[in-house]
């Protein structure tokens, strides 16, 4: 074996064990910039920020990430509220999930699929 094909055998070792070892797409979710949502979450977003008044009963509950589609964390540090779905009849598949502090933490997540894939909101 010449010294090329050990160091492309190194190298290709290199590059799986790194690989290995990073975190998949489950755990990193896509990103959505705040310019791009919905304008009901746009203006959802300012008034999770501001702390309210929510319009439906249910904004602020405890999201239980259940799936784990979201980084996981300890219960109670997610927290849901519904983006109005215009023409829909009842609260529709549209949240923004907050984590940590909804008001102030910076860390919230857009699914307009009833949760079954989520973007992180860059502001």
């Amino acid at each position: 074996m010449n010294y090329f094909s050990c160091f492309r055998r190194l190298l290709l070792l290199c590059v799986f064990s790194l690989c290995a070892g990073m975190a998949t797409a489950k755990d990193l979710p896509d990103v959505v910039f705040v310019q791009d949502l919905p304008r009901e979450a746009q203006s959802l977003l300012q008034l999770i920020k501001q702390g309210g008044p929510f319009p439906y009963a249910k904004d602020g509950v405890v999201f239980g990430n259940y799936e784990g589609a979201l980084p996981k964390q300890k219960r109670g540090y997610y927290h849901e509220y519904t983006v109005k779905t215009p023409g829909a009849r009842n609260r529709g598949a549209r949240r923004i999930v907050a984590g940590g502090e909804p008001a102030s933490s910076g860390e919230y997540y857009y699914t307009d699929d009833h949760y079954q894939s989520f973007r992180r909101i860059k502001e």
